[in-house]
């Protein structure tokens, strides 16, 4: 049984996983939601008080919160419970603004206390063992990553596919190449409300060398999860959609030079053996874990911090290459209108 008490704020669609894993840990103390009801169901359930956020704050038998509120809420509920003394894990993004996210890192430091971001493919078995097998040089020298999360829906108003699907991505990203991007590039498609993108690809760029894309879309015929690393040695692919005797596979394909032309050699798939588990019951336990043992999550608030660097980088590249958009159109009906039946180069 874990010595650590939880309350988790927001018993929601995401959230309510979080209740499950964490009453299965026998760590959870209470929950917190917006409307009583859903709250009082779960308090039920699992056989733990059901309280307001003020409540928690004060109650000093719990020692940790479990933050799954609308983004919009999470920089000023993790700054009240890190005042309060408490240890705070919180669902991705982190803040809203990186100079937030800053501030939360800084004080969580100041408090000794645990700050973690909720980058759940961090824990996953297959891709723990594809980080392992960069970091040892398995791959060989990392040239290319690319990335696709597409889906039909979850359609969501009060953030776009950037926000909603790209920031495991990133963060996987981030982990394999050690380093921030040098720069970042971005463009959205605006399909069914002209400010929410509703599919974007984001371009990485890094000083190593290595290149990365980003695409998602909650507008795609099916659903795809999928990873693909490229080294100079050998390929992986970690495609969550596959059985677990595949989610992981390498190619060590081939590029011989025969008198100056580069000649592809394939070698079949060669699935990695992993070991079957729930990545959010593993993100949990890691959590307590490293409040137990005082040491830093994986996920901590400064990694936290750089993905959401790369969020508002790519978010500023959107609005960038939305408003060119708009002038080039508009300049557009202006040339027509003023020089009827003549095309006009936008050079």
């Amino acid at each position: 049984m874990s010595k650590i008490s939880v309350a988790v704020v927001g018993c929601g669609h995401w959230g309510k996983n979080l209740v499950r894993n964490f009453a299965g840990l026998q760590a959870l103390g209470a929950v917190v939601d917006s409307d009583p009801g859903v709250a009082q169901a779960f308090a039920d359930e699992h056989q733990v008080p059901s309280l307001n956020w003020s409540e928690v704050i004060a109650n000093e038998t719990i020692d940790a919160v479990a933050i799954a509120t609308p983004a919009g809420h999470h920089y000023a509920l993790a700054e009240s419970a890190l005042a309060a003394g408490k240890h705070v894990f919180v669902e991705k993004p982190l803040a809203l603004a990186a100079a937030d996210a800053d501030m939360l890192c800084a004080q969580a430091d100041a408090a000794g206390r645990t700050l973690m971001v909720g980058h759940l493919l961090q824990y996953h078995p297959a891709f723990e063992c594809l980080r392992e097998m960069v970091q040892s040089g398995s791959l060989g020298r990392l040239q290319y990553i690319y990335s696709n999360r597409l889906n039909f829906g979850k359609i969501r108003r009060e953030e776009n596919i950037l926000w909603s699907f790209a920031p495991h991505d990133i963060s996987m990203i981030l982990s394999l190449c050690g380093e921030d991007p040098q720069s970042v590039t971005a463009h959205g498609a605006y399909h069914l409300h002209e400010h929410i993108a509703d599919v974007t690809t984001t371009h990485l760029s890094f000083s190593s060398g290595v290149r990365a894309h980003v695409y998602v879309s909650w507008l795609h015929p099916y659903k795809e999860q999928k990873l693909v690393v490229v080294g100079d040695r050998a390929m992986a692919v970690f495609d969550d959609g596959e059985p677990w005797e595949r989610k992981l596979l390498i190619y060590r394909h081939e590029v011989a030079w025969c008198s100056g032309v580069p000649t592809a050699k394939a070698a079949d798939a060669q699935p990695v053996p992993l070991a079957e588990a729930e990545p959010l019951r593993r993100e949990c336990a890691h959590f307590l874990r490293s409040i137990e043992t005082c040491s830093r999550p994986r996920t901590d608030g400064y990694e936290g911090a750089r993905v959401l660097r790369v969020l508002n980088a790519a978010q500023a590249a959107l609005e960038t290459d939305i408003r060119g958009s708009r002038r080039t159109e508009n300049k557009t009906d202006v040339h027509a209108v003023a020089y009827p039946g003549v095309q006009i180069h936008e050079s």
